[in-house]
């Protein structure tokens, strides 16, 4: 027997709730906002590039979803709470966050510049956190009405949050921050019916990693190979099997690699 509510709300579907992706302008996040969109969600699209979000949006409406624009940078608290804010003035709920906007700059800790550094720590990793601290008091809010009395939280790790590697130091450190932020905030939450999950994706064909200084990525041309790596619609798809299982049940953490990765 199943703790459900005693009209068995349907969790399948996303009709009636509404969606805030964090970077949503381009790879994980413009795919995690299609997908979301074609089950039925009003997807808030979080981004600094108006322009690609615009675009976005665009092909999100003509597929028949509903799409808004939110410019915003998330990795300090006045832009997190604006990017909440605007997702929810537009509905009045919301019922899903996925935290994606994050950066991968490489390079090695001797002579690194600390403004990358900065960056990452600020968007990876407390970006994630502020988002969810303005989210929270909607989630669960939402988590005690319709349609689904559920409500989902999802942040996007790495691989790198579960295994360090050369020149990725900073980087791992966030990640691996993103994980134990997730699983703190789980059981916080868990017995109010909001579900963290954290998804950690391996080599995904994003630009995420052309980010790093040209001389870097020359350096470290050729010294890992993935095979074939995930695309965004693979890690998308992942995150809509994770948010749609029924409302007893959460899964929480989703590590994810090409199939001929190593690491």
């Amino acid at each position: 027997m199943t703790s459900q509510t005693p009209d068995s709300p349907s969790t399948t579907g996303l009709a009636g709730t509404t969606a805030l992706v964090t970077g949503a302008s381009s790879g994980i996040g413009e795919a995690v906002a299609g997908a979301l969109a074609a089950r039925g969600a009003l997807v808030a699209l979080a981004a600094r590039r108006r322009d690609r979000l615009t675009q976005v949006a665009e092909n999100i409406r003509a597929k028949g979803g509903a799409a808004l624009v939110v410019e915003a940078d998330v990795s300090d608290e006045p832009g997190a709470e604006a990017a909440v804010a605007a997702a929810v003035a537009e509905s009045g709920r919301l019922d899903i966050v996925v935290n994606n906007a994050g950066v991968l700059l490489l390079g090695p800790v001797e002579d690194a510049p600390t403004e990358e550094w900065r960056r990452m720590l600020e968007l990876n990793l407390l970006g994630v956190a502020l988002v969810s601290r303005a989210a929270l008091p909607h989630l669960l809010r939402a988590a005690g009405t319709g349609p689904r009395y559920v409500a989902d939280l999802v942040n996007i790790s790495s691989v790198g949050g579960r295994i360090a590697t050369p020149n990725t130091a900073v980087y791992n450190a966030a990640k691996f921050g993103v994980n134990a932020f997730s699983e703190s905030l789980r059981q916080e939450v868990a017995r109010r019916h909001v579900r963290v999950a954290v998804i950690e994706p391996g080599f995904v064909a994003t630009e995420l990693p052309l980010h790093s200084r040209p001389e870097v990525l020359q350096r470290l041309a050729g010294g890992f190979d993935p095979g074939v790596p995930l695309d965004p619609a693979d890690v998308a798809e992942t995150i809509v099997h994770v948010m749609t299982r029924p409302r007893h049940m959460a899964v929480n953490e989703v590590l994810l690699r090409p199939t001929e990765q190593l690491d």
